[in-house]
């Protein structure tokens, strides 16, 4: 059974910073992108930022120059430090990642359980 297990978020004051994380656990072989999305109530999950396995970044506009990904291949792990954050940033944040079960097995994306970041005064 794979698993991503998200911690981090919480409640901060707009300019503040966040850090999330994101490990993956469970049998399988590799994993490709992996990424955090997010969900504000009333709109639809949305990408904020990737990374491919070669660590080739992408970041939503609203997110680049403030946001940065990295990821820790020998632990699984992606990570998402979130700098200069405004109230429009307040969602709940989700870790995606593609990961295949055996070498040559397509990959398949798998979701955290979703962490809510607040930012607020």
């Amino acid at each position: 059974q794979v698993q991503l297990v998200e911690s981090g978020g919480g409640l901060v004051q707009p300019g503040g910073s966040l850090s999330l994380s994101c490990a993956a656990s469970g049998r399988f072989f590799s994993i490709n992108d992996m990424g955090w999305y997010r969900q504000a109530p009333g709109k639809q999950r949305e990408l904020v930022a990737s990374i491919t396995s070669g660590g080739t970044t992408n970041y939503a506009d609203t997110v680049k120059g403030r946001f940065s990904i990295s990821r820790t291949n020998a632990n699984n792990t992606v990570y998402l430090q979130m700098n200069s954050l405004k109230p429009e940033d307040t969602a709940v944040y989700y870790c995606n990642a593609e990961l295949n079960r055996r070498l040559g097995y397509p990959y398949v994306g798998y979701w955290g359980q979703g962490t809510q970041v607040t930012v607020s005064s």
